[in-house]
């Protein structure tokens, strides 16, 4: 456990996922492996029941009902779970739920003067459900709404959202396009007075497999929303991704973070910052993934996930 007073608790908890200004940051952070691996390239994905929490229209090219487990070893003693599913329902269409959790561990409590008051705990939650159906043959939508509820020993936030998404694929050409505007709601309930928004995220994708060689590339622009000095910086947050297939059982990840590699970026020293890697296996009926992410100088993260069908 840490030594720390509440109020600078509360300065780290507001920023520790990404470096972030707002609480609720946490629903940025990557839970699938196979999408840290691709250095979060997904909002093209369409085989993968975590794509729920990247582009909901995705969903909507699953199988049978998917479920899949994930777990993020973060810095110090945060860690992250998540759980996904997926079902067709005669009459209604393709839905998705989803719970995403991220624990901060325990803190030592100290009043004013020091001296310590006992113990306590923060943490976040996400429950999504989510839905999927077509415009038109290869021309797939899907929406997501959330609760998301965040605390700090005794004191509490809690905000409502939704997630937006389109896919469109070229069956032929092996090419898909999606586009997904993630985390449009408001809060609640805050802590104090602070009012904060969450985290939005408009972000647009195209993947390709290519016709003579066993791989999948992927390019994705993330936070086109946010406020740039020039136009072309707007472009700065983008991840490539690119996976192997070696066999029916074995896969290969790797991705590239242009702007984590920036932000985390200590003098001259970068690392191997904002690259990342991961191998998926298949065994039965079962999925393992385990992708690995440099955050440079600071360390990196581990993610672990485990997919099966019903």
């Amino acid at each position: 456990m840490k030594r720390i007073s509440l109020l600078f608790l509360t300065c780290t908890f507001l920023s520790v996922s990404s470096f972030a200004q707002t609480t609720y940051e946490f629903l940025r952070l990557d839970m699938s492996a196979r999408a840290g691996a691709l250095g979060g390239s997904y909002v093209t994905n369409n085989d993968d029941v975590e794509v729920i929490f990247y582009n909901p229209a995705g969903i909507n090219f699953l199988e049978n009902s998917p479920a899949s487990v994930s777990f993020v070893k973060h810095l110090m003693d945060i860690n992250l779970f998540s759980l996904s599913f997926s079902t067709e329902l005669d009459g209604i269409g393709r839905l998705g739920t989803a719970v995403k959790y991220i624990n901060y561990g325990s803190f030592d409590q100290a009043d004013e003067f020091g001296n310590k008051t006992g113990e306590f705990g923060a943490g976040e939650l996400a429950f999504v459900i989510g839905y999927a159906g077509s415009f038109d043959e290869n021309f797939y939508y899907g929406a997501n709404a959330k609760v998301v509820y965040s605390s700090i020993a005794d004191a509490s936030s809690s905000a409502i959202g939704v997630d937006l998404g389109v896919h469109y694929e070229f069956p032929e050409q092996m090419l898909n396009i999606g586009a997904s505007v993630l985390n449009l709601g408001a809060q609640i309930s805050s802590y104090v007075d602070l009012k904060e928004d969450l985290p939005l995220d408009v972000v647009v994708g195209v993947s390709k497999r290519l016709e003579n060689l066993p791989v999948r590339l992927s390019l994705d622009f993330h936070r086109l929303n946010k406020d740039r000095d020039q136009f072309v910086q707007r472009l700065k947050a983008f991840t490539v991704g690119a996976e192997f297939y070696l066999s029916e059982v074995l896969t290969l990840q790797f991705g590239y973070d242009n702007e984590r590699r920036s932000d985390l970026k200590i003098g001259s020293t970068s690392g191997i910052a904002g690259f990342n890697g991961g191998l998926g296996v298949k065994v039965s009926e079962y999925q393992f993934n385990y992708g690995y992410s440099s955050l440079g100088l600071v360390g990196a993260l581990h993610r672990i996930t485990l997919s099966t069908a019903f």
